[in-house]
């Protein structure tokens, strides 16, 4: 009977091991984002998001094109959004040089970030309070990057039409 006590306790260990695990982030309900969510490109993507961003885990998520960090959340990614076109709003390269553009607007969460010159397109919503939005943005860079850049980029205020 010996050896069985031996065999018992390592199991126990990981299922209660597992347990903890799992128990204290369970899986983020979230909707997908439009038809596009299923695009290979966002696949590419998801599979490439960090573990974590600032001190913020990367959790679960039931919906594809989707990712999730924070327990409670503190940002939320969906890619498959639809493209944005030219827009008013304010639009920042980060990091700089990368090639990665955010369309940024506020949202009742914080601000909602949207890639612009790329296809798919990508929408991270920031919780401001918790993560600053450039730690996200910056984070996010190298696997946002695996989506197709369409042509469009930010530009300076003088280079628009109107200059306003």
């Amino acid at each position: 009977m010996r050896p069985r006590r031996f065999l018992l306790a390592p199991a126990a260990a990981s299922v209660a091991l597992a347990a903890v695990l799992t128990g204290c982030s369970p899986v983020v309900s979230m909707s997908p984002a439009a038809e596009f969510s299923n695009d290979p490109e966002c696949a590419d993507a998801i599979v490439r998001m960090p573990d974590a961003i600032s001190s913020y885990a990367l959790r679960q998520t039931d919906a594809q094109g989707t990712a999730a960090w924070g327990d409670p959340t503190v940002v939320l990614l969906y890619c498959g959004v639809p493209v944005p076109e030219v827009s008013e709003l304010p639009c920042v390269e980060v990091p700089a040089g990368s090639g990665v553009f955010w369309l940024r607007e506020e949202v009742d969460a914080g601000y909602a970030f949207t890639t612009y010159g790329r296809d798919p397109a990508v929408r991270v919503v920031v919780d401001p309070d918790a993560v600053g939005p450039g730690v996200v943005l910056d984070d996010l860079a190298t696997p946002v990057s695996y989506t197709s850049e369409n042509g469009r980029e930010c530009v300076d205020l003088e280079d628009t039409v109107t200059g306003r």
